[in-house]
């Protein structure tokens, strides 16, 4: 069982990536943590790098439990709720987990919703934390 979470170092993706810990002790997963880069290759190089070491942060602590867990950061320049379901197609994800925000009726309007991509469009189930 793969189990996929959508990370960006915030408390709402941590507690994401914590839920995934418990449901991979249970049942044998493997957990990919992925970090998605709308900006594609004009991402600044700080960016980059925090987000880089923030992935290895998640992988080190999930592998500190003996679970398997591996880390992606993508810049292909999709909306992260875009990448995050072609990684899970491309890579048999059988379960996503990702951390939603509390934003106003005319905020998700502007900026979109990562999650709410994410569930209307994954090709598996989605839990998703607050």
């Amino acid at each position: 069982m793969n189990i996929l979470v959508g990370y960006d170092g915030s408390k709402v993706a941590q507690d994401a990536l914590k839920l995934a810990k418990k449901h991979a002790e249970k049942m044998g997963a493997r957990i990919h943590v992925v970090t998605s880069m709308e900006g594609g290759p004009n991402v600044p190089r700080e960016t980059f790098e925090k987000a880089e070491r923030q992935l290895e942060e998640a992988k080190t602590g999930v592998r500190a439990d003996n679970i398997a867990c591996e880390a992606h950061l993508s810049v292909r320049g999709l909306q992260p709720g875009e990448d995050l379901v072609q990684y899970a197609e491309e890579n048999q994800i059988d379960q996503i987990i990702i951390g939603v925000r509390q934003r106003s009726k005319v905020g998700k309007l502007i900026f979109g919703s990562t999650a709410q991509h994410v569930i209307l469009e994954a090709p598996c189930p989605v839990v998703s934390v607050k």
